[in-house]
């Protein structure tokens, strides 16, 4: 990469949100009738549950210049019913499909890269076999590939059932929104009943999940703080005819994170406090470090007067994981060490995000303490050049792109890995230049 040599002066259109793509296209596809989701992602992680939802008969139209999908809903009721669904290394269609496909009616191979193969899938696949669901694993036990037969129901009686199910939320919160999401198809038979179990990752998806339900018609009874959630007899989604997705929050970290690297400010439009997406948060962190933030109603400003030093920081990153490496980045330009904690399940992503971070760290100069759950950087007095290995990780790729804008001689191995949720990063990074 070239270094950036100004400072920043930019406004940013980031593309949909990954994660908002992905529930509204499993709401849609649960739904009755038609709905129209505008400002959608094209990603490989949403590409791949769109075709797996078409190799579910599902229609689905694509409008790519408007950003927009029209999803005609099938009430879970799927027109194929046996298919090999192929999700990449995407967790959450793997979760997703896995969830609801046990309340389908057919028999399903759910199957992806070699990753995929490798992430964990235990605690919502025991929760959806205490429901009464069929799932098998088709080599090692606690991860995909994986056998979903969804004639879960045979054995229930036509009277109306009470079915209840606990599961594990210290791996990934998407095993509690696969499940929140399937439930009321479950509902047909009777009541259903959620409980977690153990301590929440990653809260703010949680809190997506539910409010993008309540979009669809479907509001649970909660108990608790996400201790139980209740679904009455008869539960069915409704469309809103239209649904609109924000800009991903996520992606934003990336360009924020540049002007507290570079100096300058960027702006990123379409995001503000009211957003559903927990990671616009992550400006906090660098306002601890010594930016200046703006928060706007349609729109957030990040800012770095130059000369003005970057602080470290201590901060519990269980809520804003997804960011930890943007983070990390920064911090390599910090004056003091920062440490970030209560991230262990960070290592079951698309790669050990914690040990492999601390290896890229550590080509730059810095020293690294590596700890279950987290890390302490230590920044060196001098950057070094380093070709980083991404290790099919998009966002090892776009953490430290960012450095790039700096230091000399950053090589990112392996950059096509975006294509997972960003597939024009490279492009609207480089954007930037232009309009400092």
């Amino acid at each position: 990469m070239i270094p950036f040599d100004g400072v920043l002066n930019a406004e940013i259109v980031l593309p949909g949100s990954k994660s908002m793509t992905n529930r509204a296209l499993v709401l849609a596809a649960l739904a009755e009738g038609e709905t129209l989701l505008d400002g959608v992602l094209d990603s490989e992680d949403t590409q791949v549950l769109v075709g797996a939802l078409w190799q579910l008969g599902l229609d689905i139209r694509h409008i790519p210049e408007r950003r927009q999908l029209r999803v005609v809903g099938t009430r879970g009721i799927f027109p194929n019913q046996n298919a090999e669904l192929y999700v990449g290394n995407s967790g959450t269609t793997a979760r997703f499909l896995t969830a609801l496909l046990s309340f389908s009616n057919g028999n399903y191979r759910i199957y992806g890269k070699p990753r995929m193969h490798e992430r964990p899938i235990r605690d919502l696949v025991e929760a959806l076999q205490s429901l009464g669901a069929e799932l098998q694993y088709e080599a090692n036990a606690g991860f995909p590939p994986l056998m979903v037969s969804g004639n879960m129901f045979r054995s229930v009686s036509q009277q109306p059932v009470a079915l209840s199910a606990t599961v594990a939320g210290s791996v990934s919160s998407q095993f509690l929104s696969a499940l929140l999401m399937a439930a009321p198809l479950a509902t047909r038979f009777g009541t259903v009943e959620l409980r977690l179990k153990g301590n929440l990752v990653s809260k703010p998806y949680i809190n997506m999940t539910i409010d993008m339900m309540q979009s669809f018609g479907v509001s649970p009874e909660i108990t608790g703080e996400f201790e139980q959630f209740r679904f009455a007899t008869q539960t069915v989604y409704k469309t809103p005819e239209t649904y609109q997705i924000e800009p991903d929050a996520s992606g934003a970290s990336y360009f924020f994170a540049a002007a507290a690297v570079c100096g300058g400010s960027v702006t990123v439009t379409g995001l503000s406090r009211q957003s559903l997406q927990g990671d616009v948060m992550f400006v906090d962190c660098l306002e601890k470090m010594g930016c200046d933030v703006k928060w706007n109603d349609h729109s957030i400003t990040v800012s770095r007067p130059v000369g003005k030093p970057l602080r470290g920081i201590s901060v519990d990153m269980n809520s804003l994981s997804d960011t930890a490496q943007t983070l990390a980045a920064v911090a390599l330009f910090a004056e003091n060490p920062t440490e970030m904690t209560n991230m262990e399940h960070v290592r079951f992503k698309e790669t050990d995000r914690i040990t492999d971070l601390a290896a890229e760290l550590r080509r730059f100069g810095a020293v690294v303490e590596e700890k279950q759950d987290g890390l302490r950087i230590i920044p060196p007095a001098k950057l070094l050049p380093a070709t980083v290995e991404t290790y099919d990780d998009h966002r090892m790729a776009m953490s430290f792109a960012v450095v790039g804008l700096k230091v000399p001689g950053v090589v990112i191995c392996n950059p096509e890995c975006t294509q997972k949720t960003f597939p024009d990063f490279f492009k609207l990074l480089d954007s930037m230049r232009n309009e400092a």
